[in-house]
């Protein structure tokens, strides 16, 4: 079981997503070591919403990549195709910078 201080909990982080991502990039020998999120599970008709989402906060935070496989091979193949294509356009677009 991993360690952590309370202060992680009420001072050193936020509610935003991007902060305990930026602490898994930092836990990661500091970026060192790419950070890949896992997509999770397969859960319908928010999957694009869902997976655009968390790239868009991976990217932001110095992460390097996510996971798929059940979001998009659980699906139709042009479903599934549109879901790794819009994830890969997250990681293209030189607009989405670090936070």
């Amino acid at each position: 079981m991993g360690k952590s201080h309370p202060k992680m909990y009420d001072t050193l982080s936020s509610d935003h997503p991007i902060d305990p991502t930026r602490y898994q990039v930092a836990n990661c020998y500091m970026g060192r070591a790419g950070l890949i999120n896992s997509g999770g599970a397969s859960s319908g008709a928010a999957d694009l919403t869902e997976a655009v989402t968390t790239a868009v906060i991976n990217k932001r935070a110095g992460g390097t990549g996510l996971i798929l496989g059940r979001k998009a091979f659980q699906r139709p193949v042009g479903d599934g195709v549109a879901l790794l294509e819009a994830v890969q356009d997250v990681y293209l677009d030189k607009s989405i910078t670090l936070a």
